[in-house]
């Protein structure tokens, strides 16, 4: 089973950002605009900004847990300078 890690930028004036784990990235993303998801993506429109898949969920979890925590990682990121 491959999973997904990815980041979610708010569609609104000052931007937010949001990186989590799934195995179902349409699906996923889908709950997060249906206002569904995780509690902080709440009543925001949120667009798929970065995808990052992996072959197992301890790896997933590994690497959401570095973007959330490198802020240049995100920067890059955001300002999609970085693709991978």
């Amino acid at each position: 089973m491959d999973y997904w890690v990815y980041m979610l930028k708010s569609i609104e004036k000052k931007p937010v950002t949001y990186v989590g784990h799934t195995k179902d990235l349409k699906n996923r993303l889908k709950l997060h605009n249906a206002g569904k998801g995780a509690k902080f993506t709440r009543g925001r429109k949120w667009t798929l900004i970065y995808k990052e898949k992996f072959k197992s969920k301890k790896m997933a979890i590994s690497r959401e847990y570095f973007i959330k925590n490198n802020k240049k990682i995100r920067k890059k990121i955001k300002e999609r300078r970085i693709y991978e």
